[in-house]
């Protein structure tokens, strides 16, 4: 899809926009237009963020000169990258979101569908291509699913969301066997399919549609989904209406009634691809690194340079210092992972070690590495800050001066709808309340021992729910308790359960 075929949808959005700041549109009403644009207005009603919709987390040198320059022309000082694998530009003023919805389609990324009831953001294992030990490079594949994804848009009216994605190897980073539809690569260059999982209320893993697909046939795939979910979809009750529900209006018919769907669309339509391999000719410079955020990429001296800002929230002065080094090395380019972090890939030895020192505020512990979505300081639907947590704990653990890994990567979300993936991580926090001294005080509900491993799929175990002043003394304590036990934490969890469920006893109920 180019950029023009966009702008006058745009339209529609500033008018309805300038209405919302001028008090004629009502909030929830403007949250189920504006949505379908990238864009929500933030909590208060009074400034607007754009998520950028950006296919495989990929950021080209010519896109993140566009997320620069503007930092630099509506002087935004809070960017956010995404467990979707995309871009939030927070705090922005009627006349700057209106603006840079529209001048992100000069540079090939376009907002449309970035929120509301459409196909998201197409997600990748964020170092497909280059990483090693991977199956096989299946960016071209998403990419493909990605462009024909956006036809659904203007025709095809969903009961809610639909999020498509990809993964490269077992480490399954962007969740494919529990996402809307997910497509797993084979040792054997095929794609094993899997529908209707998802994180959120009502979690569930995803159902196996089909196994060895070549990856030529995935529109038929991607079709069949909107078809289903059209058919058996929920269009009254949105609590119920994400494609993980089906799986109750079907029972064990799903597969079956997944693959009727596949067959209509083999009779209607010629939705093979083709697509080309993505060759990088770069050449290393001898020079080798040693860092643990330099990765080794299967390009024999070549490197992808991890930078993980606490909260997924660089400073937005950093970027610009990014994209200053990049701008003369050759085939680099960013990827944005769902855990938060973004990766420059294709660095030679060298380049690398520049890119080290000008990301040295990135995360330098696991725990340090921890998940957070926006949360309730922005967010309409939050209901805590999770982003203010994760921050506070990040501080005092660095009074606690553990050993790295004593502390596993947390993940916080602000609200049930598990933007920060709490129901995957080792120990995850999802914002609610608790009733202490006789008043309702801000909390979290803990989880722990999710995973998301392919083969190892497990959602966290709800424990109970802290007050949020009292999360800090619980790691505190569990910190001491594993590093006087020598083991980092999963080891010690492996054969400790029953004492993490003791010590978070004291403060959870």
């Amino acid at each position: 899809m180019q950029a023009v075929d966009w702008k006058k949808d745009y339209e529609e959005f500033e008018e309805v926009t300038r209405q919302f700041y001028a008090g004629e549109v009502p909030a929830q009403k403007y949250k189920g237009f504006s949505g379908g644009f990238g864009s929500y207005a933030q909590r208060g009603g009074k400034a607007s963020m754009l998520r950028l919709r950006l296919p495989g987390g990929r950021v080209s040198r010519e896109k993140l000169k566009f997320v620069v320059d503007a930092v630099e022309k509506y002087h935004i000082d809070k960017v956010h990258f995404t467990t979707c694998q995309t871009i939030q530009l927070h705090n922005l003023n009627a006349d700057s979101v209106c603006a840079l919805a529209v001048e992100a389609l000069d540079c090939g990324i376009v907002t449309r569908g970035g929120g509301g009831d459409f196909p998201r953001n197409v997600m990748v294992s964020p170092l497909s291509g280059v990483e090693k030990g991977e199956y096989f490079d299946v960016s071209p594949y998403a990419e493909a699913a990605a462009n024909y994804l956006m036809g659904f848009i203007k025709t095809v009216k969903l009961p809610r969301k639909l999020k498509v994605c990809f993964s490269n190897s077992p480490e399954n980073v962007p969740h494919a066997t529990f996402r809307d539809l997910g497509f797993v690569a084979r040792a054997d260059g095929r794609f094993d399919v899997y529908s209707a999982g998802g994180l959120g209320n009502n979690p569930k893993m995803g159902v196996k549609v089909a196994e060895a697909v070549n990856g030529s046939q995935i529109l038929y795939y991607i079709k069949a989904m909107v078809k289903l979910f059209v058919a058996y979809g929920n269009y009254e009750n949105r609590a119920k209406a994400r494609t993980r529900y089906m799986q109750e209006v079907l029972g064990d018919k799903y597969a079956e009634s997944f693959r009727e769907k596949l067959d209509e669309v083999k009779k209607e339509e010629e939705l093979d691809i083709q697509v080309k391999p993505r060759k990088i000719t770069k050449e290393p410079d001898g020079t080798a690194v040693e860092d643990k955020r330099a990765v080794p990429q299967k390009q024999e001296g070549l490197y992808a340079v991890a930078y993980h800002p606490v909260g997924g929230c660089p400073e937005p002065s950093k970027l610009k210092e990014i994209y200053e080094a990049m701008a003369d090395m050759e085939q680099t380019e960013m990827r944005i992972a769902p855990d938060e972090t973004v990766y420059i890939i294709n660095c030679t030895g060298s380049e690398a070690r520049k890119l080290l020192d000008i990301t040295a505020d990135s995360a330098d512990t696991l725990f340090e590495s921890s998940v957070a979505c926006i949360g309730a300081s922005i967010c309409q639907v939050g209901v805590r800050d999770s982003q203010k947590l994760l921050t506070t704990l990040v501080e005092e653990a660095k009074k606690w001066g553990y050993a790295d890994g004593v502390l596993p990567k947390i993940h916080i979300s602000g609200c049930p709808s598990s933007c920060g993936t709490h129901q995957i991580g080792r120990i995850g926090f999802r914002g609610g309340v608790k009733k202490a001294d006789g008043t309702m005080q801000p909390a979290f509900v803990l989880t722990v021992n999710g995973e998301d491993a392919e083969g190892k799929e497990r959602f966290g175990e709800q424990i109970g729910t802290i007050l949020e002043s009292d999360i800090p003394a619980f790691l505190k304590e569990l910190g001491a308790e594993v590093s006087q036990s020598g083991m980092k934490y999963d080891e010690w969890y492996e054969g400790h359960a029953e004492r993490f469920a003791e010590i978070a006893k004291s403060y959870a109920e």
